[in-house]
């Protein structure tokens, strides 16, 4: 199974660069352009029925690949017209020569008119887009969107910048598959970019790998690959107190969230669990839970006295904590504690004011390893002034805070303060329910509990969240989560002692 390296997201800037590496290093640019356009052909004939082709070619690089697919469709019997942006005596090196291998008619791009039963190939602009799409182009996307025709697009669909996660003045194509190269783009992940890409395909085109060691790229798509090598499986030497200790704390009148999170801590491994409350709910979570301890901490300083046994090694704050100063106070002991620390939700609000004053405390205990797991609304309250998409804003709050954090959404984005940033994808919507994040943040804090660093630790806890959502889904709730766990972790495990392949498992989630 491929590690971090094969999960690899580049920056536009960062393709390029490895593009002329690749080069350099004794791969010629014709070479990569024809991999690069049988890669696109063939996903156009993956379709299976033959039909009518239009290859839209742009000036540059992706022109080129275009000019490729077509020679290819061409030669497979599909009818292929194409037409290209600007004059063909102005195209460059490799385009140039792409098209030289192109013996069909070229059509000024004005005169190629799209009709229904076609499938489109949209070679027009790559990912270094940095303008909208304007004149014919813009008329062709609006076209292809009007007659609902497929598209195939190359690297990007025209009108998304590679490294954002919004449509240039808001038009670009809509794909339904996007045929890239080497390494995934931020594009490709980011939402709602993504949902303009439509089924992402990553053709190799003899780029060696060697060339990421140049690049050290510093963005991931989240996957096993990232931190699988880090899971902390049980072995024959495992018992309970060598597979840490979760203390949550518990909500007065809104249980229930503290509730799912303490399950989730169990089902991800945590090898005990607490939950310090109240008196008054201490009887409602221990009927809801036998295996969750319960401990009676009604005041802050409770809590803290809590925390004075080291082998509570882990701990989460916030499910159903309410805004408080209670919770504010528990949260700041925790940190102080130097403990692996979980705040969520009401911990996070109740900073809103003095956010600063969060970032000091984490900077002055570098013992504590935070995680924060903010939903949109929660990350503007901490961070109002930090703007951009999802993955520049968690990168730069991570770096900020000197947290780890998981900033949550349809591509949640997981940061941490040494600038790494994985950009999840395994989330379907059946998550959007009420309690989802609450068992979230009890699984961060079981795998935390356990060892894990916190950055692989919030990556696969969001990971596998997801995929235990695709495992139950439409008709979810939260209390479906955890009992789902156990299933997912399973095929996890068999893959990490390579009981089966990683083709085989990803199968068993589609």
């Amino acid at each position: 199974m491929g590690g971090p390296a094969d999960l690899a997201v580049l920056a536009t800037q960062q393709m390029y660069q490895v593009d002329r590496l690749a080069i350099a290093g004794g791969v010629p640019g014709q070479r990569l352009m024809e991999a690069a356009g049988a890669a696109v052909a063939g996903a156009v004939m993956s379709r299976r029925k033959v039909a009518p082709v239009c290859v839209l070619c742009g000036p540059g690089n992706n022109g080129g690949d275009g000019f490729v697919a077509a020679r290819h469709l061409a030669a497979a019997g599909w009818p292929v017209r194409l037409g290209l942006l600007g004059p063909v005596e102005a195209l460059k090196g490799d385009a140039a020569w792409a098209a030289a291998t192109w013996h069909g008619r070229i059509e000024p791009l004005d005169a190629l008119e799209p009709a229904a039963g076609d499938v489109v190939v949209d070679a027009l602009f790559g990912a270094g887009l940095a303008r909208p799409l304007e004149g014919r182009a813009a008329a062709l996307a609006r076209r292809t969107l009007d007659l609902d025709l497929p598209v195939i697009a190359v690297d990007v669909p025209s009108g998304l910048p590679g490294d954002g996660s919004e449509p240039l003045g808001g038009l670009a194509f809509h794909a339904e598959k996007t045929v890239t190269f080497f390494r995934k783009k931020p594009a490709h992940l980011l939402v709602p970019a993504r949902e303009f890409c439509g089924q992402v395909i990553l053709a190799e085109i003899g780029i060696p790998a060697a060339v990421l060691a140049e690049i050290a790229p510093r963005t991931f798509e989240n996957g096993p690959g990232l931190w699988l090598a880090a899971y902390p499986w049980r072995t024959t030497a495992s018992h309970k107190y060598r597979a840490g200790h979760l203390l949550v704390a518990g909500g007065t009148t809104m249980t229930g969230a503290a509730q799912l999170a303490c399950r989730a801590g169990l089902r991800i491994g945590a090898g005990l669990v607490s939950v310090a409350c109240a008196p008054a709910s201490l009887p409602i979570f221990a009927v809801a839970n036998p295996a969750v301890i319960t401990l009676e901490a009604p005041e802050a300083a409770d809590f803290a006295a809590a925390l004075e046994d080291p082998r509570r090694n882990a701990v989460l704050i916030g499910p159903g904590n309410g805004v408080t100063s209670g919770t504010r106070a528990r949260a700041e002991a925790a940190i102080e504690a130097g403990r692996a620390v979980v705040l969520d939700a009401d911990a996070l609000t109740v900073f809103q004011d003095q956010p600063a004053s969060l970032w000091n405390l984490i900077a002055t205990h570098p013992a504590a390893q935070v995680v924060l797991t903010p939903h949109d609304g929660e990350f503007q309250r901490l961070f109002p002034d930090i703007r951009g998409n999802r993955l520049e804003r968690a990168r730069a709050a991570a770096a900020r805070s000197g947290a780890t954090i998981v900033f949550k959404g349809p591509d949640s984005v997981i940061a941490a303060a040494d600038g790494r940033a994985a950009i999840n994808g395994s989330a379907p919507p059946w998550l959007a329910t009420g309690g989802t994040g609450d068992v979230l943040a009890g699984m961060i804090g079981g795998l935390l509990a356990q060892g894990m660093a916190p950055f692989e630790g919030a990556a696969a806890a969001v990971w596998l969240h997801g995929r235990a959502t695709a495992q139950r889904g439409p008709g979810l709730i939260a209390e479906d989560l955890p009992n789902a766990l156990p299933e997912v972790l399973q095929q996890l495990h068999r893959l990490s002692t390579n009981a089966v392949n990683e083709a085989d498992f990803f199968n068993s989630f589609r």
